[in-house]
Order: C-alpha cells, then structure tokens, then sequence
C-alpha cells in the first residue's frame, strides 16, 4: 500500500515533466556549478591543501562525534575565530553544510509570539528553518521595500520580528536591496538574518561577502556563510554576537546532534580563503566575465517573446526564462548536446511559468566558450523550435 502511494507520487511528478534523477555531466563546458572561482579542481589549492593536512598532527580520516563530544578540534575553534575575523563578526560556528545552518539558525532563535517575513525567493534550507519554529511566518515581494514596510508596520506587536534575506539569491541570481533593506529593519529594529552562499568568495575583501563588501555587516543579526560554492568546499558557518554562537551550541539540534565534519574538510577551508586573499584578480576575473556575457547577450539579443526572456545580472548566475517544463529541458538538452553543460530550472523548484536555464559563469570558462554559448542560446530569443 505504501510503496503504491509512492509510487504514485512519482508518476505524478513524471507526468508533470519534473521527476528528478541523478545523472553525470556529460557535456564538455561547465556553465552549472557553483564552482564560480574554480577553486574546486584547482590544482595549486589542492597542493596547498594535501601539503597542510599531512603537516598535522594528529589527524584522523574522521571527526568520530559531535562537537560537544569526541569531535572537536583546536583546528576547529581556530579556523572559527579566524573566520570571524574574515566576515567581521564577533564569532563564529561552524555547520556542515548551509542547509544545516540555516535551518538550526532560523528553529532555535525564533520562539512562539515572534514573526519571520522572508522574501518569497529565499532558498529551502531557509523555509524550513521556519518551518520548524513555533513563530508565525509569513513571506513578502522579491526586493520589495515597500511591501516589507507594510508587513513590519502590520506586526510590531510581534515579541521579535526576523527579516530574512539573501545576499544574492539562487535562482534568479539578482542581488538583494541590501542598504535599503538593512536600514529598513533598522528603522522597525527588526533582526535581519542573511544568507550569503552565493556571494562567499565572490564579493568584498578576501571574498567577505557582500554585505562585507558595503559595510553594514553591523546591521545584521547574524549572517550564514557556505563554502560549497566560490569557495571550492563544503560546509557552512553563522557569524553573530558571542551570545548568538553560545545559544547555537546550546540549541542548534543539527549542530549538537551531527557528526562535526573532518579536518581534511577544515583545512581545505582555511586554505581556500587565504588562496582567496593571495589571489585578489580571481574576483576581477569573474568580473570581467560576468561583463563580457552581458555584453553579448545585451547586443544579440532579439525583442522578447512570449516564452523567453534573458536576463542579467551582476552575479554568476545568469537566468533564461523559458516559460513550461518541457520546453525548458529541451533547451537545455540541446545545449548538453552540442557541449554546453546547463541545468534547467523547474517547476516546482520555481513557479510554474518562471522555468528557466540557469547559468553559472566561472573564471575558467573561456571568452570563446562564453561566446559559442551565446551563440546557442540566439536560438532562444529568435523563438525557434528546437
């Protein structure tokens, strides 16, 4: 009986023309990992590391238990004062991945009586986070101050009111309104949470972030920053006041009741970050490359139609719209074809009607490849059926 209902739900989805599988890269240029300074495969970094890691000792392959019990480190309490430092907080703690600590964040520190207002285009981690907290939640407009100034208006009966926001958001890669958001909730002292997985390594000094990078970290009340992305990695950490990181440690289930993450993990961190500093031009790379894609999308671009629609931004991510699941996958399917690894966006990871390709620019990917996949993508805005 069971297993029919679930199969069911899988029949459903395949229907719908979103059944999600694991498959392999098979395509030759990467435009959809997260890998933005291609410090993943970098080989110099990976030399740095290895070389750090057997310096050690001891070391061990892993952690063996939870932070409060046999899995802490000296390594680890440094490399969280160190990354303190980077992001200009008080302190920091460390989670073994975003989704970790953006659920652990939002659960613990919002109680019965508070209210959450997210943008509507917060990522997953981020609503269960909410989802798991006994306050009311409820979203507002994507960028919208007017709408959330409405919204704080409407509840400052509330026992706490938590703004949550991204720095740059996933999927349509645009940057948040930040200094006016931030000064915002300052106005109505809300508690700003921010998440900025997609703006680690890529913005401000070191790759600090953007909210770093303009200088008002200080109106935040805490901020979560992952590594899994421009940082080449994996894990995450929250960066707040000192009385923040210790109710973490107290309350944070996903924080007490995991597995703290290996120190060849941590070490791998800690050198991509000063690789980050050492190499301030991998940032203007990326820049010049966001630019360039800009540039050409913007000249060859044909008027609108009713289905597609490229847009720009100043991140990585670059969004095509393609309006239907099946239209979008097949996009993306003649792109995988003729060599161009790209992702299609759908329903219902996004609203039906905002599927899209999302494309992901990186230092490595060459002014000629970035031109030959324009090329491609002409056939977008020229509304040929594919």
């Amino acid at each position: 009986m069971l297993t029919e209902r679930l199969q069911d739900k899988l029949n459903q989805r395949e229907k719908d023309g979103n059944l999600r599988r694991l498959t392999l890269p098979t395509a030759k240029y990467d435009f959809f990992s997260n890998d933005y300074l291609g410090l993943a495969h970098n080989e110099e970094l990976n030399h740095i590391v290895e070389q750090t890691y057997h310096s050690l000792v001891p070391k061990k392959i892993g952690a063996t238990g939870s932070r409060l019990l046999s899995g802490n480190s000296l390594y680890a309490m440094q490399l969280e004062e160190k990354l303190a430092d980077i992001f200009r907080g008080e302190a920091s703690l460390l989670f073994n991945s975003g989704y970790h600590a953006n659920s652990a964040l939002i659960s613990s520190v919002s109680q019965k009586g508070d209210v959450i207002l997210y943008d509507e285009l917060v990522h997953a981690s981020l609503r269960e986070g909410y989802r798991l907290s006994f306050a009311n939640h409820i979203p507002f407009k994507h960028n919208d101050l007017e709408d959330l100034e409405k919204k704080l208006q409407n509840y400052q009966n509330a026992s706490a009111i938590f703004v949550i926001l991204e720095s740059v958001y996933s999927m349509d890669g645009d940057n948040c309104a930040l200094t006016e958001m931030l000064h915002l909730c300052k106005k109505y002292k809300a508690y700003v949470i921010l998440d900025e997985a997609h703006s680690t390594g890529i913005f401000g000094e070191g790759g600090n972030g953007l909210v770093c990078q303009l200088g008002l970290e200080n109106l935040c009340f805490a901020r979560v920053y992952t590594f899994g992305k421009a940082v080449g990695s994996h894990g995450a950490c929250v960066v707040g006041s000192r009385v923040l990181i210790n109710y973490l440690v107290n309350f944070a289930r996903s924080f007490i009741f995991t597995t703290a993450a290996p120190l060849h993990n941590l070490v791998s961190i800690s050198c991509a970050f000063d690789y980050i500093r050492q190499h301030p031009e991998l940032q203007e790379d990326l820049k010049e490359k966001i630019y360039f894609y800009q540039q050409l999308t913007t000249n060859n671009q044909k008027p609108e139609t009713e289905n597609s629609l490229i847009i720009n931004n100043f991140s990585p991510i670059q969004v095509i719209r393609i309006s239907g699941n099946e239209p979008c996958k097949k996009m993306a399917n003649y792109l995988i074809e003729n060599g161009f690894e790209v992702r299609a966006i759908l329903a219902p990871t996004v609203k039906a009607g905002e599927e899209r390709l999302r494309i992901c620019l990186h230092t490595f990917n060459t002014k000629e490849e970035i031109s030959a996949l324009v090329g491609m993508l002409e056939i977008i805005s020229l509304d040929i059926d594919i």
